[in-house]
């Protein structure tokens, strides 16, 4: 018995005309905005305010930078600007009376690290294998 994969699953469903149903929601939401603020302000004094609000409806129903929508954006850069962004590390000391935590494991070895050799190319060619892989 052979069953029908499902393909194409994260493409929204075009609900209303070319729209998907997040599209249209916005448009509705921003076209219903723009219509408040004509009433309200009028043409000339909410003119100012009508076309960010046209430019923000336009960029959410139509704009996809590298294939996501231009939410996701608005998103993180709202959570950028609000969330604080002073990171400080903090040693945690020991007591001497106090044990440290089992789960915590910190290595004992130190990795071999290669004495002078005979040879100059050598000790030359390790030094460069070792630049390489930290500049990576």
């Amino acid at each position: 018995m052979q069953f029908k994969v499902p393909q194409f699953i994260d493409i929204e469903d075009k609900i209303f005309g070319p729209f998907t149903f997040h599209q249209f929601a916005y448009l509705i939401g921003g076209g219903g905005i723009i219509f408040v603020l004509y009433k309200l302000l009028g043409f000339w004094l909410g003119l100012i305010f009508i076309i960010p609000m046209a430019g923000l409806t336009i960029s959410l129903v139509f704009v996809k930078i590298n294939g996501k929508p231009f939410v996701y954006y608005l998103e993180a850069a709202f959570n950028y600007f609000m969330n604080s962004k002073l990171y400080i590390w903090k040693q945690r000391l020991v007591k001497p009376g106090e044990k440290q935590n089992e789960d915590i494991q910190i290595p004992t070895t130190i990795s071999k690290i290669p004495t002078v050799s005979d040879s100059k190319l050598k000790d030359l060619s390790w030094s460069l294998d070792v630049q390489d892989r930290n500049n990576q």
